[in-house]
């Protein structure tokens, strides 16, 4: 077991299994697949991130790196979020970009359903977490990792 603190974005508690990137993480192409077509798990449909294609990541702590693509990248997070296809959280090693933080805010303001967001986790975070790990949010920015 091992924690990290990090810069609240998004607040909220919350207890998931991770799925982890080390790439960037193409919100419109990752999602758009989910949003259009129903699959309520959200398996990610972008092909170009080897280590999320096919995995779904609905209700999963999504440990990643930073958000790359499109300008809709945003309004993709909270879509998700309105549909109740989004991760249970989003936990960044790197400062999050500005639309990835746009989607999030505008989901823990408008949208019912909470997705917490941390950043600056740091590179030591995304090389200690796994897939499958128990990662636990609590209020103050601190993730625990078991």
């Amino acid at each position: 077991m091992k924690q990290f603190k990090g810069r609240i974005i998004a607040p909220g508690t919350c207890t998931a299994e991770a799925v982890v990137t080390h790439g960037g993480f193409n919100t419109l192409a990752s999602l758009q697949k989910a949003l259009q077509f129903g699959d309520k798990t959200a398996k990610v449909s972008d092909q170009n991130n080897p280590d999320l294609y096919g995995k779904p990541i609905a209700g999963k702590a999504l440990c990643l790196p930073q958000t790359i693509g499109s300008t809709t990248g945003g309004l993709v997070l909270y879509c998700a979020c309105e549909m109740k296809r989004n991760p249970a959280c989003m936990l960044f090693a790197n400062k999050i970009d500005s639309l990835a933080c746009a989607g999030s805010v505008l989901a823990s303001v408008w949208s019912d359903t909470r997705m917490p967001v941390i950043d600056e986790l740091g590179d030591e975070f995304l090389n200690y977490v796994k897939d499958g790990d128990k990662i636990t949010i609590c209020e103050d920015g601190t993730v625990t990792v078991e």
